[in-house]
């Protein structure tokens, strides 16, 4: 176990194959990423849990971290896939307290947004004032989808929406209604009149999130995020760049269960025997070392491509896949060769088996994503490979 309290994480930022073919500004990301996971981080783990996010957010901050994913007109550094894709690898390597507050909220769906929008929503957004939500999916027994009408300058808004993440403690909700029967995408105040908060629930990662239902909600038509029909294509490009975090994440965990594993590995039982002498435990930890090199492989090719401005929907969707399915299977094998004491709830691989079960769900259950690709490909010619 390294200094850090993180097995093997030193060594393994340190001997990244990718760095050397990184932008020079990239790599000093990485290493600024580093250096606040490894050094910096594990100092305030002593702290309450709501005393340690602000601290990881003020460290983080003054690093210079936690803006890459905002606009520069805000004061972020507004930077590529390729970059956010190496530096959330990086932190999730080396897993330190509270890795999801970090990286500040981008814009999301209200990039690009002016006037009221911007004044009302982006604007606190940014400055982590307001927390939003992201409200898509429809109940299974929803008498009509989400809608609105347009009443001279007010949108008139009535629905459902069944699974916002993080619904249990937003501000507001980026919802997608129908208007005149074209999708489009408007913030709803939860606390706005007509507006109730039907349920909340924990997922089996911990995560808290929320049903709401709304009742001719009235939200100013100078609001919609766009115009009409270009909601759908809004929210699924927000998506898309949530899956290639998801990814990003997932391999740095990837690497981070691979240094736990080797270390385990190469100590010895109380017989004197090495751990990692038998054939089968060798197999195992050659197998998954090639599920990690593949799965991130594919994540830096397609935030490379990315950042030269190209489409990367298919891509994207692969990314996702390969890292949450890889990386469930990395942690399954690596409990099975841990033993017990890893099943236990507070141990880091049981803690990691439940967040990556949730994201094999998230932004697309995989044989969802699976169907979309093959879509993109027969119908569309997406896709390379």
């Amino acid at each position: 176990m390294s200094a850090s309290g993180t097995p093997n994480a030193v060594q393994w930022l340190a001997q990244d194959s990718e760095q050397p073919l990184l932008p020079e500004a990239t790599r000093d990301w990485c290493a600024r990423a580093a250096q606040l996971a490894l050094e910096t981080l594990p100092a305030l783990s002593a702290q309450d849990p709501a005393a340690l996010r602000m601290a990881a957010i003020d460290a983080s901050q003054a690093a210079g971290l936690y803006g890459l994913t905002q606009p520069a007109a805000f004061g972020g550094q507004e930077a590529d896939q390729l970059t956010l894709c190496a530096v959330r690898d990086t932190l999730a390597a080396a897993r330190p307290p509270v890795l999801e507050a970090l990286l500040g909220p981008g814009p999301g769906v209200l990039a690009g947004a002016t006037g009221l929008l911007a004044e009302r929503y982006l604007q606190p957004l940014l400055r982590g004032d307001k927390r939003a939500g992201f409200g898509i999916t429809e109940p299974d027994d929803a008498p009509f989808y989400t809608r609105a009408q347009l009443r001279q300058d007010q949108l008139i808004i009535s629905g459902q929406k069944s699974y916002v993440t993080g619904g249990a403690s937003v501000d507001f909700v980026n919802t997608l209604v129908r208007v005149d029967g074209a999708p489009v995408l408007v913030p709803i105040d939860v606390t706005a009149p007509g507006v109730t908060r039907e349920r909340v629930f924990e997922t089996i990662d911990g995560s808290a999130h929320a049903a709401f239902r709304f009742d001719a909600v009235e939200v100013p038509a100078a609001l919609m995020i766009g115009q009409p029909g270009d909601g759908l294509p809004r929210a699924m490009g927000q998506i898309g760049d949530t899956r290639l975090a998801i990814a990003a994440t997932c391999v740095g965990q990837m690497r981070w269960v691979y240094g736990y594993l080797t270390e385990h590995l190469q100590s010895r039982t109380t017989a004197g025997d090495l751990r990692g002498d038998p054939l089968s435990v060798r197999l195992r930890l050659g197998e998954l070392y090639t599920i990690a090199y593949g799965a991130r492989s594919m994540l830096y090719r397609t935030a490379r491509a990315a950042a030269r401005g190209e489409r990367v929907i298919n891509e994207s969707m692969a990314c996702k896949i390969a890292a949450t399915e890889g990386l469930t299977r990395i942690i399954d094998t690596a409990i099975q060769l841990v033993g017990g004491k890893a099943v236990v709830s507070d141990h880091p691989l049981a803690q990691l088996y439940r967040q990556v079960r949730s994201l094999r769900l998230a932004e697309g259950a995989t044989d969802v994503l699976y169907q979309n690709i093959a879509r993109g490909r027969l119908e569309l010619g997406k896709g390379s490979i």
